[in-house]
């Protein structure tokens, strides 16, 4: 690349978009094993493990649509995974030994997991061009439409 291409271009790559999908999918996973790994052996709140591992079934979910590269899965969970940094910051700031340093690893996960989705949809529909944005824009209004229209 010379030094003269933006930067924008550089991020445009097909490796740049499979790397965002592939971040995204390693902080999930990453979030899903950590909150397991915390709430059972590592410092649950409870001797012997904890009920609160399963915080990580709503991580679950996206899973699958993040494999599949469903746009749509990209972007709520870019929604979903700031409560998962809210419990993070809270306890980071709260709690003191292993919890503190492992609700700082929550929140770093979180911050990568943001961020490789929010990159990975803005390069997505850059690439996909004008076109394919006004149709994304028209399906997810129909969506919200017909949601609305049902009793």
């Amino acid at each position: 690349m010379p030094s003269s291409a933006p930067l924008s271009s550089a991020l445009d790559t097909p490796f740049a978009v499979r790397g965002t999908r592939w971040l995204a999918v390693g902080s999930l996973l990453g979030l899903i094993l950590l909150g397991l790994a915390w709430e059972l052996w590592l410092a649950p709140l409870r001797e012997g493990g904890s009920w609160w591992a399963i915080k990580v079934l709503p991580l679950t979910v996206p899973l699958a649509g993040l494999l599949k590269n469903r746009m749509y899965t990209y972007r709520w969970v870019s929604l979903l995974v700031w409560l998962y940094f809210t419990e993070g910051a809270v306890r980071a700031t709260s709690e003191s030994g292993t919890s503190m340093w492992l609700a700082w690893l929550q929140v770093l996960l979180c911050i990568a997991l943001f961020a490789a989705c929010a990159l990975h949809v803005r390069m997505r529909l850059r690439a996909a061009g004008k076109e394919a944005v006004a149709a994304d824009v028209a399906s997810s209004t129909a969506a919200a439409e017909s949601r609305v229209a049902q009793p």
